[in-house]
């Protein structure tokens, strides 16, 4: 492997030169330059990340801590996150936290310990004392998806409430009146924001939410198939079950077929998230879409403003509905032929 004196020889310049070729200082000569960055490209020269960091005190590279790898919603998050922060020059190190307070505090201190420039978060139950303590020490952090409120961190979110409105509309508008959801988490912002977002768009068209009708989740399959059980069990089970996630869609959905159900006949269901192959079930699953890759993008802008020492902001992008077939809406008309006859 070539080391920086095989390419400063190469080069025809001294080691010093090549150190400031590489950490791209001024006060090198553009003919230098040149032979310095041809030499890098003839000898495969890597320069030692680690060495340059302990000089910079940068290691230009960031922590993403989500909180759950499996979520098709959150690996598409991790996808753009990644690719925006290579775009700058930053490479990413993710940490699944599998929605455990203790994971997350774990990947949080083994990122620290690695010198990361900064953190982002999806914080899981409320969040966990050892990233509490990072984001309170001044750690460069934003908080994506999630947020956790009263801590002094920048927060890239979608807001989903509109979106909820549109979907209880929709629902009224198909003749809908009993209608349950699948909850996530309490202790997250977004379990209990979407509820709320449910339950005062369900006043305003003086449908109640009435307690057997929420049922607990953690954001997570197994959850949402025992939830749905459950509706299905009462007395008067609901006619749309409404899942705060795509994966709690997809355990209700499992459930539903578990009884020999359908889908929208015997019950309806839609969820928050869309994910790709929602348009490939039977039918294909009304959802709610969220922005991730644009909120994965904004996350790793607004971190390294926070690195480079500007000023953080939040933002907040809107999330929107997507109608397909899984709430008893009319199938689309079969496109018809387009004839051309020309008059005789």
């Amino acid at each position: 492997m070539a080391s920086i004196k095989d390419v400063a020889a190469e080069a025809g310049v001294s080691v010093a030169t090549v150190s400031r070729v590489l950490n791209d200082h001024p006060s090198v000569s553009e003919d230098a330059r040149t032979r310095v960055l041809a030499a890098v490209q003839t000898l495969g020269y890597r320069p030692n990340a680690v060495a340059r960091s302990l000089r910079t005190d940068q290691t230009r590279t960031l922590g993403l801590v989500i909180s759950d790898v499996l979520n098709p919603y959150f690996t598409e998050l991790a996808r753009s996150v990644e690719e925006e922060a290579r775009a700058l020059g930053y490479s990413v190190i993710i940490g699944n936290a599998d929605e455990r307070p203790d994971l997350q505090d774990h990947h949080v201190r083994t990122l620290l310990d690695r010198r990361i420039d900064g953190l982002l978060v999806s914080p899981t139950d409320g969040g966990s004392p050892g990233m509490l303590d990072a984001a309170r020490e001044g750690t460069p952090m934003v908080f994506v998806d999630r947020w956790i409120p009263g801590v002094d961190v920048p927060v890239v979110r979608a807001d989903g409430r509109a979106a909820v409105r549109d979907l209880v509309a929709h629902l009224h508008g198909l003749g809908h009146r009993k209608l349950a959801i699948i909850a996530g988490p309490a202790a997250t912002t977004t379990g209990s924001e979407r509820v709320e977002a449910f339950r005062e768009a369900l006043a305003e068209y003086g449908i109640p939410l009435p307690d057997v009708y929420i049922g607990q989740g953690d954001f997570q399959a197994e959850s949402g198939r025992r939830v749905t059980e459950g509706f299905l069990d009462l007395p008067e089970p609901p006619e749309v079950v409404f899942a705060a996630d795509n994966l709690m869609a997809l355990g209700a959905l499992d459930a539903i077929r578990a009884r020999g159900l359908r889908v929208p006949e015997d019950i309806a269901l839609a969820a928050f998230d869309d994910i790709p192959w929602f348009v490939h079930t039977d039918p294909p699953i009304t959802a709610i879409a969220q922005p991730t890759g644009e909120l994965g993008r904004a996350a790793v802008r607004a971190l390294i403003d926070r690195i480079e020492g500007r000023p953080p902001r939040s933002v907040t992008l809107p999330a929107h509905l997507v109608v397909r077939r899984s709430c008893g809406e009319p199938a689309p008309l079969p496109h018809s032929p387009v004839t051309n006859r020309s008059k005789s």
